[in-house]
């Protein structure tokens, strides 16, 4: 059974009290231990340096570039620079069993994800309308790779269940259960990580998948009980919005290896 963790609140608002709760627009609510991550200081919650992020009220597709976006006037949304290119954000805080949403948005042709304690990846990606989608699709968790002598995968991951992919700029929502590895008091490894639920537009994609090893080209990097949430920004231009997490403390877990 997954609890609340109602103390972690205070720890992360001490970090982080300089934003306050972005507007709702549907995302889970305030209370019941939910963090915003994007708030009236929008980048106060991510650790320095954030590169080119920076605020607006909305994002939509250049009308000049497909492949671009444009800002729209106001606050609440995070977009990784005018190129589409940036340092990639990581929380301040680090977290082990957590639940999070996110809403984001990208143009053609683009590509960005979520990292889990900063290894762990699900895909976003402009991939509506594929009819057989892998895991290198939007939702998928994505495969081993290795960056020489090129770039190449190590296995094929973990495909998404059904495509939720909605088309290039509109917003879509990604809602993901995730549990830490765990380790014993020798620091072994004794239980990989798991995606426990992760729901992309509504539609269910994964449900208690392992995974082994850090994803991409991380494979290689030690595990950890806890780590940053990172949102990829090196690879295409994507906007946030209503970033929220709820860390979680199982029965499972009596030493607390998961909490923040």
């Amino acid at each position: 059974m997954l609890r609340t963790m109602t103390a972690s609140i205070a720890c992360f608002l001490a970090v982080c009290c300089a934003f306050a709760p972005a507007p709702s627009r549907g995302a889970p609510g305030d209370d019941n231990g939910w963090i915003p991550l994007i708030g009236d200081d929008p980048l106060a919650a991510w650790r320095t340096p954030t590169g080119g992020w920076f605020e607006a009220g909305g994002a939509r597709i250049d009308p000049k570039n497909a492949r671009k976006l444009v800002p729209v006037d106001g606050k609440g949304v995070i977009i990784n620079g005018r190129s589409g290119r940036t340092t990639n954000l990581l929380t301040r805080v680090s977290f082990g069993d957590v639940e999070a949403h996110f809403e984001f948005l990208v143009p053609r042709g683009s590509n960005s994800g979520v990292k889990f304690e900063g290894l762990y990846e699900i895909q976003i990606v402009d991939s509506h309308g594929v009819a057989r989608p892998r895991a290198t699709h939007s939702g998928g968790i994505y495969p081993r790779a290795e960056l020489l002598p090129r770039y190449h995968y190590l296995d094929e991951g973990t495909p998404p269940k059904v495509n939720a992919a909605r088309p290039a700029g509109e917003w879509q929502t990604l809602d993901v259960i995730f549990q830490a590895p765990r380790f014993d008091g020798s620091g072994k490894k004794i239980a990989d990580a798991r995606f426990d639920k992760v729901v992309l537009n509504g539609q269910i994609i994964h449900q208690d998948v392992a995974v082994k090893t850090p994803t991409g080209h991380a494979w290689h990097n030690r595990e950890i009980p806890r780590g940053p949430i990172l949102l990829q920004a090196d690879h295409g231009p994507v906007a946030f919005r209503n970033i929220r997490v709820r860390p979680l403390v199982r029965s499972d877990d009596p030493a607390g290896q998961s909490k923040p």
